[in-house]
């Protein structure tokens, strides 16, 4: 059976677009806030971005997370409202047009973790929060 062609195609083969927004990993959460902020601001619709931490959980998360996985999952499945994960539980959620990245600490790992679900998960835009450096060797690694 081939395989879809025309614009279902290309959109299945296309590369999210990848922005970097420099910073810290004590400043990382507070730079994705404030692209999420932008995002919200420039008409996104909340249920098209996913935030993926890689260092402490965002402060969401840990909150939906105390009434249990269950409820917090879904949330996410609704797709009503931005969703705040976790790289090590990342790759349970679901595509969305747009993933935020917060290199907020954790182990070189989980920022390989994190940007690998995250460009899978992106469908047109993928925005990095952390520190440059560390970043472009994670995504030059063919992430």
């Amino acid at each position: 059976m081939p395989g879809p062609s025309g614009p279902a195609a290309a959109a299945a083969t296309a590369s999210p677009q990848i922005q970097l927004i420099p910073a810290s990993a004590e400043g990382a959460l507070d730079a994705a806030e404030e692209a999420v902020d932008l995002l919200l601001d420039a008409g996104r619709a909340p249920g098209d971005v996913l935030v993926i931490t890689t260092g402490a959980q965002h402060p969401w998360a840990e909150h939906e997370l105390s009434f249990g996985e269950a409820s917090y999952w879904a949330q996410h499945d609704a797709g009503d409202d931005v969703f705040y994960t976790d790289a090590a539980i990342a790759s349970r959620a679901g595509s969305r047009p747009v993933v935020v990245v917060a290199v907020n600490g954790g182990p070189a790992s989980a920022a390989a973790t994190a940007l690998s679900v995250a460009h899978a998960r992106a469908g047109a835009l993928l925005i990095v929060c952390g520190d440059p450096q560390q970043i472009n060797t994670v995504l030059g690694a063919g992430v």
